[in-house]
């Protein structure tokens, strides 16, 4: 199935797939049928063999790659990545990014219509997990008629997402390449999560995540939440680099306002965020990355127990300033595999842009994603 439109090379549409079997959730909550949109990227071959699912993170969506009219100046979140001739190549690979459940950008979520009341579902609309996203997905492969993918990857919460499904669907993903990501999260990372998620519960607009059918939005809340979060995902350097200490007006005002050019930013930030996304949607995003941890079952396993099934050769890559998900993070999940005698390659990319790093068009990162995707066949 193709969805990328044949106007220009770069020119995507996004596509629907509606689902009417009933999702049983991790949770033990049931969606009755749900939505899920999608975009897909090059061209799928005869034997459905040479497709690769690309995995968001926290405030990603669907849109991976290209633009959706001509002129449009932005593109998809990863599109210095994905596309004709850069290293995951759309003249060689049929590329998919799909905006999960609980999504805020038209696949069914906190802003959907609940069949059940005819209203938005809000605070109805139930957690979601990891676990649920990959057989959401799986099910959106079965609808494409792929069978097995020739890669999967993603950053972050889309690392996350890989390594459930090369424990959930072993046999279903030949390469699994988990890019600035941890095997669960460190307690401190916990912390900085429920601190965001504070700032939109107590936001007086809240109204308990009903704010849809009061007409009102969390928007202060959302605001606080995404600056806290920015902090994380860069590092010291960078931000000493940018802005270092200087002064928005070139003098101290001698109050509350913004005084320093990284107030101005993360403000800035902040707005933008706000006016893109759905407090309800951050809320179910931060609690899956919390919930996340294949270790946590009964009785509790190992890592390396955990992924024994995997049946994928992995490329892990972290990146040195990134506190968030530190490379050590990443070893934890290098040495889990190699405990197992399965195939893993690990890189750590020196490079000044924290968390983020993972989204730059950084030369040699791209270069070392382009050689390894030469290993993998369709």
């Amino acid at each position: 199935m193709q969805s990328v439109l044949a106007l220009h090379e770069n020119i995507v549409a996004a596509q629907t797939a509606h689902f009417d079997t009933p999702l049983a959730l991790k949770s033990g909550a049931v969606l009755p049928c749900y939505d899920l949109v999608y975009e897909t990227y090059g061209k799928l071959n005869a034997d459905a063999s040479n497709a690769i699912l690309v995995c968001h993170a926290l405030s990603g969506n669907h849109h991976v790659a290209g633009v959706y009219a001509a002129g449009d100046k932005k593109a998809g979140w990863w599109d210095n990545m994905v596309g004709a001739g850069k290293p995951i190549d759309t003249d060689k690979f049929f590329v998919i990014g799909v905006n999960n459940l609980g999504g805020c950008h038209g696949s069914t979520g906190p802003k959907s219509i609940n069949p059940a009341t005819g209203v938005e579902y809000g605070s109805a609309f139930p957690l979601v997990t990891v676990d649920d996203w990959v057989v959401s997905q799986a099910r959106l492969a079965d609808s494409l008629g792929i069978q097995q993918f020739a890669a999967i990857m993603g950053g972050s919460l889309g690392g996350m997402q890989v390594l459930q499904w090369s424990i959930a669907y072993p046999e279903r993903v030949r390469h699994c390449l988990v890019i600035a990501s941890a095997p669960k999260l460190t307690a401190e990372n916990i912390a900085f999560n429920d601190v965001a998620r504070q700032a939109i519960l107590t936001d007086p607009d809240f109204h308990g995540g009903d704010y849809y059918q009061h007409n009102t939005y969390p928007r202060r809340g959302l605001r606080l939440a995404r600056m806290l979060g920015h902090i994380t995902y860069l590092s010291d350097d960078v931000m000493g680099t940018k802005f270092g200490r200087t002064l928005r007006l070139g003098s101290l005002n001698y109050g509350y306002d913004v005084d320093f050019e990284i107030e101005s930013y993360l403000r800035y930030q902040g707005d933008k965020f706000a006016d893109s996304f759905d407090a309800n949607t951050y809320l179910l995003m931060t609690k899956a990355l919390d919930y996340f941890d294949p270790t946590h079952v009964t009785p509790a396993i190992s890592l390396a127990a955990a992924l024994a099934s995997a049946r994928a050769s992995f490329l892990v890559i972290s990146f040195t300033t990134d506190w968030r998900f530190a490379p050590e993070r990443s070893r934890e999940i290098v040495k889990a595999l190699l405990d197992n005698g399965q195939a893993v390659s690990y890189a750590e990319i020196v490079s000044k842009h924290g968390h983020d790093a993972f989204l730059m068009p950084d030369a040699h990162y791209h270069a070392l994603v382009r050689a390894y995707m030469k290993r993998v066949t369709t």
